[in-house]
C-alpha cells in the first residue's frame, strides 16, 4: 500500500478487510430476491485544505434487504467504513489540496416487503429500542402543541395503535400534497408545516409528518432514508435506475408491540397522484394507497434512520441520505451532484 491508500481509519472505524455486523458475507439466492450494485463516484474539488467526505451505505435489514461488505478505491490520508450516529458510512479525509477521487461500490439484494400482522417479528430488545429512540420528541419534531392537537383530531374514534396509525396515514394522504418546487427531499419541519397550514412538501416532509403524528399518539415511529435503484412495477414515477444521483427517497415505519416495524409510504401516494396526473379516487391510486400501508416495493434500498447527524468539525446533516462533504470549513451542496461533484449509479446484477 502507498501512504494514501487507506492506511488510516477514523476513530471507531471498521477495517476494510473485515465484514462487520450489518453486512452479509453473501447475497441470498432465494426466490423473490433481486440483486443490485450501487456505485458512488466522487471527485471533490482539489482546492482548500482539510477536505472531508461522508457517503451513506446500505446495510442488511431483516428479511427484505441484504448488503454485502462495500468496496472502495481511491486515495486519502484517512479513510474507512464507519458508523455515524449508528448509520453505516464511508468516510475520507484529505489534509491538503490534492486529487480527491473516490469510488465506493456496494452490492445489495432486496425483495418486496409486506407486513405480517399475524406473526411476531419483534423481540424485547427491539421493543426497548423502539420505545427509547423512536417515541420521544426531537429538536426538529416536537410532540406537543399543534402536533399533539393534530394527532388527536386525526385519530378521533380510533382505539388500538394499529387503528390510530391507519387513521394518521389516511389523514396525511388526504391532507398533504407533493410540492415539486421543494429542494431535494424537503426538511421534515412538521411544526412549521402545521403552523402555516402549508402541507405541501417532498418525501422527508410528508413521511416525517406521519412519524411525528404517530409519536404524538404514543406510537413509536421513524423515518427510513434511502435511494431508488430500479424501475417500479407500480407507477413509472416511483422508480429510477442508471443515474440515481437525484433519486434519494425517505420512507417511514411505525412499531406495534408483538408484531414489529410496519412499513408505510404516504409520500409515494402523493408523488404518484402528482406525477401520474391521477385523482386520489383513481382505482390505481386507491390500490397503491392500500399497498403502501404495510408494504414497500423494494426497488429502493435503505441507508439509515439518522436525524440531525453531526458528521464533521462544522458539518451537521438534518438527515443522512445524500453524500456530504466539507472543504476548508465550507459545506458542499449535497443537493447539487454536479457542483459537489458526485454521481450515484444503480444497476441490476444477474446471478
Amino acid at each position: 500500500m502507498q501512504r494514501r491508500d487507506f492506511i488510516k481509519l477514523a476513530g471507531g472505524a471498521w477495517l476494510l478487510s473485515q465484514v462487520p455486523s450489518g453486512w452479509a458475507r453473501e447475497t441470498p439466492a432465494d426466490e423473490g430476491w433481486r440483486k443490485f450494485r450501487l456505485t458512488y463516484t466522487v471527485n471533490l474539488l482539489p482546492q482548500g485544505s482539510n477536505a472531508y467526505l461522508w457517503l451513506p451505505i446500505p446495510q442488511s435489514i431483516k428479511d427484505y434487504q441484504q448488503a454485502s461488505a462495500p468496496r472502495s478505491t481511491g486515495a486519502a490520508d484517512e479513510a474507512g467504513f464507519v458508523r455515524m450516529a449508528n448509520a453505516p458510512a464511508f468516510y475520507a479525509h484529505w489534509n491538503d489540496a490534492t486529487a480527491r477521487n473516490i469510488t465506493v461500490t456496494a452490492e445489495v439484494a432486496t425483495r418486496d416487503r409486506t407486513a405480517d400482522l399475524q406473526r411476531s417479528h419483534s423481540s424485547p430488545a427491539e421493543l426497548d429500542d423502539a420505545m427509547l429512540n423512536y417515541l420521544p420528541p426531537t429538536d426538529s419534531m416536537p410532540l406537543d402543541g399543534i402536533v399533539r392537537s393534530t394527532a388527536l383530531a386525526a385519530t378521533k374514534g380510533a382505539i388500538s395503535p394499529l387503528e390510530k396509525a391507519r387513521a394518521i396515514y389516511d389523514w396525511v394522504v388526504d391532507n398533504t400534497f407533493r410540492e415539486p418546487k421543494v429542494k431535494g427531499c424537503g426538511r421534515g419541519d412538521i411544526k412549521a408545516m402545521l403552523e402555516t397550514g402549508n402541507l405541501g412538501g417532498k418525501c422527508a416532509d410528508i413521511n416525517s409528518l406521519f412519524v411525528g403524528l404517530c409519536r404524538a399518539s404514543g406510537i413509536p415511529a421513524r423515518e427510513v432514508y434511502g435511494i431508488r435503484i430500479a424501475e417500479s412495477r407500480q407507477f413509472k414515477s416511483l422508480g429510477r435506475s442508471g443515474d440515481v444521483s437525484r433519486a434519494q427517497h425517505c420512507r417511514a415505519e411505525f412499531y406495534l408491540a408483538d408484531v414489529g416495524w410496519i412499513p408505510v409510504d404516504a409520500a409515494d401516494v402523493r408523488k404518484a397522484v402528482l406525477e401520474e396526473k391521477l385523482p386520489l379516487d383513481d382505482p390505481g391510486i386507491v390500490a397503491l394507497r392500500e399497498r403502501l400501508f404495510g408494504g414497500w416495493e423494494m426497488n429502493w434500498v435503505a441507508f439509515n434512520h439518522a436525524r440531525n447527524v453531526a458528521l464533521g468539525p462544522r458539518h451537521k446533516a438534518s438527515f443522512f441520505m445524500y453524500p456530504c462533504a466539507e472543504i476548508a470549513g465550507e459545506q458542499s451542496d449535497s443537493l447539487n451532484p454536479e457542483s459537489f461533484a458526485y454521481r450515484v449509479e444503480a444497476s441490476a446484477q444477474v446471478g
